[in-house]
C-alpha cells in the first residue's frame, strides 16, 4: 500500500482499516501497529512520517482470516 502526501506535504500519517470479517493484522512493515483490528490503525514509522509535497512511502501488513478486503482511509495531523 502507498501513502502519498498532498501538495503541502505532511508531518505524520495514519491509515485506518476496517476489516469486515474480523480479520486482524499480525505483522506490518514501514509502519507502527496501534490497533491490530478488526478496526486496525497503522501510523508512520519514525523514519517515514515527514513527507514532502507529493512524496510517498510504501507500507504493508500480513493479517489473519479471510474474506473481503478492508475499507481504508488515511489521515494526517
Amino acid at each position: 500500500m502507498t501513502v502519498t502526501a498532498g501538495t503541502g506535504g505532511t508531518n505524520g500519517w495514519t491509515v485506518n482499516l476496517a476489516f469486515p470479517n474480523g480479520q486482524t493484522i499480525t505483522q506490518a512493515w514501514s509502519s507502527t501497529v496501534v490497533n491490530p483490528g478488526p478496526n486496525a490503525v497503522l501510523r508512520n514509522a519514525g523514519y517515514n512520517g515527514t513527507l514532502g509535497a507529493n512524496a510517498s512511502t510504501t507500507l504493508g501488513f500480513i493479517g489473519t482470516g479471510s474474506g473481503r478486503a478492508p475499507t481504508l482511509s488515511c489521515t494526517s495531523p
